[in-house]
């Protein structure tokens, strides 16, 4: 997936292979099969193209790695440990972006209520959040 997304086109077979070739040696059936697999489980798509085919990502690097912290999140049986375990294991500069990413998601409005709202004197600590 990782060379689909770097190419951000529909790239074919011999094109990624010539490219992971530049690392490595990787036969071409190596790289025929991955795609293909790639194909079954829907995360490409194929566009014939002569004998060829032509494969695309269907989502994005960012929705894919969102859909997989989703799905990992989404198994916890406690949500709020998992959440308050994985912002433990973040750089500041991380923490930054989780901030600013919710700032995108709340828009506007949402911004300007959490500005005006009044503060908790005591709102407790991030332990809280696993019962502990």
């Amino acid at each position: 997936m990782t060379r689909v997304w770097k190419w951000n086109r529909p790239v074919t077979v011999r094109e990624v292979l010539e490219d992971l070739q530049r690392e490595r040696s990787i036969a071409y059936t190596t790289v025929m099969t991955v795609l293909d697999n790639l194909h079954q489980k829907g995360w490409v798509r194929r566009e014939a193209e002569g004998r060829a085919y032509r494969y695309e990502a269907v989502s994005t690097r960012a929705a894919y790695a969102a859909a997989l912290m989703n799905d990992a999140w989404s198994q916890s049986d406690n949500p709020a440990a998992a959440l308050v375990a994985f912002f433990g294991m973040m750089s500041d500069e991380q923490r930054q972006a989780l901030r600013d990413a919710v700032r995108i998601v709340q828009g506007p409005d949402r911004q300007r209520e959490d500005r005006e709202a009044p503060q908790e004197e005591n709102p407790g600590s991030v332990a809280d959040a696993d019962g502990r």
